[in-house]
């Protein structure tokens, strides 16, 4: 078959012996010419000992005749290109041993004797007249011998002729053409050639081999499919991808415009409980500018200036806490004490409710530091103790209620994490609530003054600095647990505001 003698182009580990290597039509010459060598020497080993007893028994019968024909008292037969012996005499003489004379005489005719080899002996006679006859048929032996090796050559060529009948007509169209079809094909899904990679049915046997053709048409069929049907996904998936990337950048302009009209509303609410906090040192500068006014000549005492100084630095911190509170920006981070946050988030809450009976404080000690956008996280800690405060108000409950924020730290595969946690014991979370607490517009008991933003606007904060937030309700008693866990450092760079306009 052509391209027999091509190499094996396949990498696999190739299988060890003899054959191993060898193409199909090698293997078969070589198993042809192994079985014809092991044919002959059966035949030599088998039929050797049946021609030589076919050639025995016709010497023996010869010499037989002639020891007979002696002993009558007739000349011997002319033995013409044949080998014949006479020797008469009594068993001594002629070399019988006593046990072979015995035989003799004991025996109605000539017996058979092994003298000399390379010839058939017979012994007749009794007493002291012997005839001892030896025959070799050099006719018998060459006619024997010839019809020996016609049998063997006939064997032999009986199933060269059924060798070559198979290589010749049978295995090329049965075999070696439907494995040269199947190559054809296996080499076509290499180059890609889609048109040739299946096996045409005119070309398909009937036969097991035939079997494996069919069987690998429909796994290259079922291949194809596959492939048709995962492109199909893959390009369903783009579209998906392009689309949900679209809707993500929508939803992030959306978040950071929650973000401002949390701060916006917070704002609002948060004007009447600065003006109150503003009145009083307005009053004192307004009390000592008077007094100056009213006798320039006479300066302030050194406690009036001091005062007045206090007085104007707690005017600074109100309005720069306040700006910071409204800026709407990209988040910058840097290390800041977790203490120093809690602190003004609890500041700017007293300011903007109404705190009177409830106890609001933290337990974390100095030290405890992260780094993150401090502005953003003052947020997230306003809107969370916020909702405890008007939790608490809108349930009766602001008599003895305390709301408490801890902070622990741990370190996990190498990275530190702040785990905080803000614990009130008002009256908790609905549970029918707790799916969709975080979702825009979600306004609940824990948010009855606002609009349903802060929780949402504070998640997203917190998912900025790659933490979570979990809302739930104690298990050791009534009231809600809001725990927050982030890492002591980003994980990553926050994406730029540019960076998110490049978006899809």
């Amino acid at each position: 078959m052509p391209d027999e003698d091509r190499p094996n182009r396949g990498t696999a580990r190739q299988p060890k012996g003899l054959l191993a290597s060898m193409r199909i039509r090698k293997k078969l010459i070589f198993l042809h010419s192994v079985f014809s060598v092991l044919l002959t020497l059966v035949l030599l080993v088998a039929v050797r000992p049946a021609v030589q007893q076919v050639v025995s028994e016709a010497e023996g019968a010869f010499a037989e005749r002639t020891a007979r024909a002696v002993l009558s008292g007739a000349p011997p037969p002319e033995a013409y290109n044949d080998l014949l012996i006479v020797r008469r005499g009594d068993p001594a003489s002629l070399g019988l041993t006593p046990a072979d004379a015995a035989r003799l005489r004991g025996a109605d005719g000539p017996i058979g004797l092994d003298v000399e080899p390379g010839l058939t002996w017979r012994a007749g006679g009794s007493g002291d007249s012997c005839v001892l006859v030896g025959a070799r048929l050099a006719s018998a032996r060459r006619a024997a011998w010839g019809v020996y090796g016609l049998l063997i050559a006939a064997l032999v060529a009986v199933y060269a002729l059924i060798a070559a009948a198979l290589e010749i007509f049978v295995l090329p169209r049965n075999v070696y053409g439907p494995i040269r079809v199947l190559l054809e094909a296996d080499r076509a899904v290499e180059r890609g050639d889609g048109g040739r990679e299946l096996v045409d049915d005119s070309a398909i046997p009937a036969d097991e081999m035939g079997e494996i053709m069919r069987s690998r048409n429909n796994a290259i069929q079922s291949i194809r499919r596959h492939e048709t049907a995962l492109a199909k996904a893959l390009d369903e998936l783009e579209l998906v991808a392009a689309d949900l990337k679209r809707k993500n950048h929508l939803l992030e302009n959306a978040k950071r415009n929650l973000e401002g009209a949390d701060r916006l509303m917070s704002l609002g609410m948060m004007s009447a409980g600065i003006a109150h906090e503003l009145n009083t040192p307005l009053a004192v500068a307004k009390g000592l500018v008077e007094r100056l006014l009213a006798d320039p000549s006479r300066p302030l005492e050194p406690s009036q200036a001091e005062l007045l100084g206090r007085v104007i630095g707690r005017l600074e911190r109100l309005s720069d806490g306040l700006l910071d509170f409204a800026r709407a920006r990209e988040p910058e981070y840097a290390e800041a004490e977790l203490a120093a946050i809690l602190d003004e988030a609890i500041t700017l809450v007293r300011l903007d409710r109404v705190t009177t009976g409830l106890t609001i404080r933290h337990t974390v000690g100095d030290g405890v530091r992260l780094e993150c956008d401090a502005d953003r996280m003052v947020q997230v800690f306003v809107n969370l103790v916020r909702n405890a405060v008007d939790a608490f108000r809108s349930n009766g409950q602001a008599k003895d209620g305390t709301v408490e924020v801890s902070a622990e730290a741990e370190t996990r595969d190498g990275v530190g994490w702040i785990t905080v946690r803000v614990v009130d014991n008002g009256p908790g979370i609905d549970p029918d609530v707790l799916p969709t607490l975080f979702d825009p517009f979600v306004s609940t008991r824990l948010d009855s003054k606002g609009t349903g933003l802060g929780l949402a606007v504070a998640e997203g904060i917190v998912r900025e600095h790659a933490g979570t937030i979990i809302a739930s309700n104690r298990r050791d008693g009534p009231g809600a647990v809001f725990e927050i866990v982030m890492p002591r450092r980003p994980l990553g760079p926050p994406a730029s505001a540019a960076d998110r306009e490049e978006q899809p």
